[in-house]
């Protein structure tokens, strides 16, 4: 029996005003500060979620305990607060997956001034950054526990200590140190 391959593009359809990752700027390849990726780390049979954020050049990483689990208007409401301090120059563009709980990204673009990006569907590798960031939190926190008993103190302290880890890819400094040293 002969298998033939055909790689069809698939476009997310649950997810209105969806703009591919083919369309953001060729500078937003990770070497350019304000270039960000999202996603959510989701607990065993969808109990809990945590919504994470990473600054690709720099590597550091935001995150919050999702109450609501994947719900998108939740999601975007956290996305907001996490990233309007950055607004403005820290905040060029951001790049997710295709899951339902970032069909509200037109709000995060509307109130954040930023375009919102989604990566083909099965490909994880054009988002690499927070694949990274979010296997770094499974360090400490690990698939099969429930995520709704991680309290936001706890997570703020696991993001904490990752952000503060010197890297190789930013010459031994912390992601935290790189990334704030654009504010001086």
């Amino acid at each position: 029996m002969k298998y033939r391959h055909h790689w069809i593009k698939q476009v997310a359809k649950n997810i209105p005003g969806r703009v591919s990752i083919h369309e953001r700027p060729k500078e937003a390849d990770g070497s350019r500060f304000g270039d960000w990726e999202m996603d959510t780390i989701v607990g065993p049979g969808n109990k809990g979620a945590i919504l994470t954020l990473t600054e690709r050049s720099t590597n550091f990483i935001l995150a919050a305990n999702l109450p609501n689990g994947k719900n998108a208007a939740a999601l975007a409401s956290v996305a907001w607060r996490l990233l309007l301090p950055y607004k403005g120059f820290a905040l060029k563009t951001i790049t997710t997956d295709n899951g339902s709980e970032f069909a509200e990204h037109l709000s995060i673009s509307k109130r954040l001034k930023v375009p919102v990006f989604f990566a083909d569907p099965y490909s994880s590798w054009q988002k690499g950054a927070i694949e990274n960031a979010n296997k770094l939190i499974r360090q400490y926190i690990p698939k099969e526990m429930e995520l709704n008993f991680i309290s936001d103190k706890k997570l703020a302290f696991i993001v904490a200590k990752i952000n503060d880890r010197p890297r190789e890819k930013l010459d031994f400094e912390s992601p935290k140190k790189r990334f704030f040293s654009f504010f001086d």
